[in-house]
């Protein structure tokens, strides 16, 4: 399945867009949907509340003999440290996840698709106290609404994006070698790519049989051009670009 390809059913939207990791890795990753999202949140909003009691009454114990000013610190201390600290916290040890996420199996990632830092969760827990405790959770669901891969705008600030770890990916068939070049292939050794390189093989080959013959010997011929250099030893010479669905 490509990205943005119809899905079947029982199966889940896919990101509209291919993740492309630093080693030129096309992702295909099932975004996670806007009802998901929401549960998790709304355990992520529970276990905050029930911290905030606590903590609450913990200040209190501590600062009851204390001046309003001392109060009135403890008091912020403690909402930043639950609401902005626990989260940030959490997905920066966890990769991107907290207890709600853990629970529904979602994780954030970074738009990339690689795991997250403390820059990124800090920023989602900075404009997450925004959107979602003083808006009340509104503008986080217009935003998934409107957006391609049901971002927030913690995602937004941060340049990340939740997907869902248990759904159902359907990966496609490897290429295959034609006959007369499987022995090559397997003692062929090739040199790093770079990432726009191996993003445009790599949707050329599952493509390939689905292009019209003219256009799809010019792609080839182009990419051939651009992979032979990186690739030792070389095929043999006169091979010429070909589907790799052909044996």
């Amino acid at each position: 399945m490509t990205a943005g390809s119809p899905t079947r059913q029982g199966s889940r939207s896919y990101a509209p867009e291919e993740s492309v990791t630093g080693e030129g890795v096309a992702l295909e990753v099932p975004v996670a949907s806007i009802g998901t999202r929401v549960l998790s949140g709304l355990i992520d909003v529970v276990l905050h509340v029930g911290l905030l009691v606590g903590v609450f009454f913990a200040a209190g114990a501590l600062t009851g003999q204390s001046s309003e000013a001392v109060s009135r610190t403890a008091v912020i201390v403690s909402f930043v440290a639950v609401l902005v600290g626990v989260p940030t916290v959490s997905e920066t040890l966890t990769r991107g996840k907290t207890l709600g996420k853990l629970i529904t199996g979602l994780r954030v990632v970074r738009d990339d698709g690689g795991p997250i830092s403390f820059r990124h969760a800090l920023a989602r827990a900075l404009v997450g106290w925004v959107e979602v405790y003083l808006l009340t959770g509104v503008a986080a669901v217009i935003a998934a609404l409107v957006t391609a891969r049901t971002k927030r705008l913690g995602d937004l600030a941060a340049g990340t994006y939740v997907i869902a770890e248990r759904s159902r990916l359907e990966l496609p068939l490897p290429p295959v070698a034609p006959l007369a070049l499987e022995g090559w292939a397997r003692r062929a050794d090739i040199a790093p790519v770079a990432a726009d390189l191996a993003v445009a093989v790599r949707q050329f080959l599952p493509r390939a049989r689905l292009l019209v013959p003219e256009a799809r010997q010019a792609l080839g011929r182009q990419l051939l051009a651009r992979v032979l250099p990186l690739v030792a030893p070389p095929p043999r010479p006169g091979t010429t670009p070909r589907r790799s669905s052909r044996r």
